[in-house]
């Protein structure tokens, strides 16, 4: 029960839609404006680079904040995040879940949102190393993907395809003195939370996946 509050105010704070609000700063609605989406890219697409990158650091910040939160608040947790009981593990994942959930079905604006990418980097960057090296990885991904084709879509679900192709590698790594691999239990939770999210992050994409197909897909300037 004492995860409770957390996951709670994880949603909560996961809902905070701070493109919207960075964007009535200028007098605008964001979700009148270019891809209607309310995450840093199309921020940063109307309204320039400063606003754009804020509203990343902040979507991020909701992220991270209530999963490093609740597990200072649960010391006896332990580090790294691959030591700790399966159970503990569920539980901070879904403070992470949570605040993903907020984003991308925010109570402030009845239940729509955004993609969720800059919250569940924050939040998955914040289980170290569980998910955070994979996050690490999933977001080099990005950077390149950007660099070579500058679609931002195609680099976000790249990257959300690498970030369970990461934590089973991570998993993979792990071996006794015998060179054996070693699967320890908590260790699954990260692996099926992992495809859920690049799962959630592939349906949440759908339009563009369409416009890909039809060649219609913006590039990013």
């Amino acid at each position: 029960m004492t995860w409770l509050p957390f996951i709670v105010a994880a949603y909560v704070l996961g809902s905070i839609p701070f493109g919207v609000l960075l964007a009535r700063t200028r007098g605008i609605d964001i979700r009148q404006h270019g891809s209607g989406n309310i995450g840093a890219t199309n921020v940063w697409r109307v309204l320039g680079r400063p606003l754009g990158l804020t509203c990343f650091a902040l979507d991020m910040a909701k992220g991270a904040v209530p999963v490093l939160v609740a597990g200072a608040w649960h010391q006896d947790l332990g580090y790294p995040a691959s030591d700790i009981h399966p159970v503990d593990m569920w539980l901070w994942l879904a403070v992470a879940g949570a605040a993903l959930l907020g984003h991308m079905a925010s109570v402030f604006l009845r239940f729509q949102g955004g993609k969720g990418v800059a919250t569940a980097f924050g939040a998955l960057l914040s289980i170290w190393p569980t998910l955070g090296i994979p996050a690490l990885i999933a977001l080099t991904v990005w950077i390149m993907c950007m660099i070579a084709t500058r679609v931002v879509s195609m680099a976000s679900m790249l990257a959300a395809i690498s970030l369970p192709l990461a934590v089973l590698a991570l998993m993979m790594w792990n071996q006794d003195s015998d060179g054996q691999v070693v699967m320890a239990s908590s260790q699954t939770p990260p692996l099926l939370v992992s495809v859920l999210v690049a799962l959630l992050v592939l349906v949440r994409h759908r339009a563009n996946i369409k416009r890909l197909l039809q060649g219609g897909e913006h590039r990013f300037k």
